[in-house]
Parts: structure tokens; C-alpha cells; sequence
């Protein structure tokens, strides 16, 4: 069982839709109007997944470690291009990791039972104002 991060802090997996692979979602009919939960490693191309988004209620990007960055940049392009369902980081992802990984467009993290006694929930809501010092934000507000 592992634990789910979000601004709120921990919470237990509530997702009960099984994970499907990309390979596994091409199999099922296109027409099909049910939405699936995709797992994917993070040196998938986004551009694969564009044409799927339709089809796709949640993506979960796996991190390995946390020092490799690729799942950051893959959870990016997949909003900026259009990608509106829920995004999972699922890993090897620190709490000094979360503000990234929120302004990056994910909206929740799957952490092991391990790493959360590690790093406990008090860790992880110290970063749960992700939107405060964003220059982003910041360069909104002067346009």
C-alpha cells in the first residue's frame, strides 16, 4: 500500500481503476468510451499520448530516483499540450520535490510507506503553497 501526497497532505489510494501500460490501452478499441489509468516510464514521448488524451483519466509517471528530472519535464509538456486529467508522480520523489512537481502540472504524489515514515507529512505541507514566490504567478500579475 503506498501513500498519496497531496496540498492536503497524506491520504490513502482511493483510484481503484486498474493501470494499463500504452501498449495494453492500443489493444482496446478507439471507440470504446471508457476512460483508462495509464502507467508510463518517464522517457515516454508525449506526443504518443496526445492523440490518447480522450481516452485517458489518469496518468502516472514513474521516478525511479530522484535525481532524474525526466518525469518533470514529461508532466509539462503533457499539460501544455492540452492534457486535463489527473497527473500521478509515482517514486522515488522528495518533499523538497513537491513545489516543482505541482507547478510542473502534477496533482498528486504516490509515495512507498517507507519514504513517507522517512520524510513525514509534516515535510511535505511545509511545501503545500506551491503557488506562493511562483514567477509565473508573479509575471501574471503584471500583464
Amino acid at each position: 500500500m503506498n501513500v498519496i501526497v497531496t496540498d492536503n497532505g497524506f491520504e490513502s489510494d482511493t483510484w481503484s481503476n486498474i493501470f494499463l501500460t500504452l501498449d495494453k490501452l492500443l489493444l482496446i478499441n478507439p471507440k470504446s468510451t471508457n476512460k483508462f489509468s495509464l502507467d508510463v516510464p518517464n522517457t515516454t514521448d508525449p506526443k504518443e499520448l496526445a492523440p490518447l488524451f480522450a481516452r485517458i483519466s489518469l496518468i502516472r509517471i514513474a521516478f525511479l530516483n530522484s535525481t532524474d528530472g525526466r518525469g518533470f519535464t514529461l508532466a509539462s509538456h503533457l499539460r501544455l499540450l492540452g492534457y486535463k486529467g489527473r497527473l500521478r508522480a509515482q517514486g522515488h520523489v522528495l518533499a523538497d520535490q513537491y513545489t516543482m512537481a505541482r507547478r510542473c502540472g502534477y496533482d498528486e504524489i504516490e509515495i512507498s510507506i517507507e519514504l513517507a515514515d522517512r520524510q513525514p507529512e509534516k515535510q511535505w505541507l511545509s511545501r503545500s503553497d506551491w503557488k506562493s514566490n511562483c514567477y509565473i504567478n508573479q509575471l501574471k500579475q503584471l500583464a
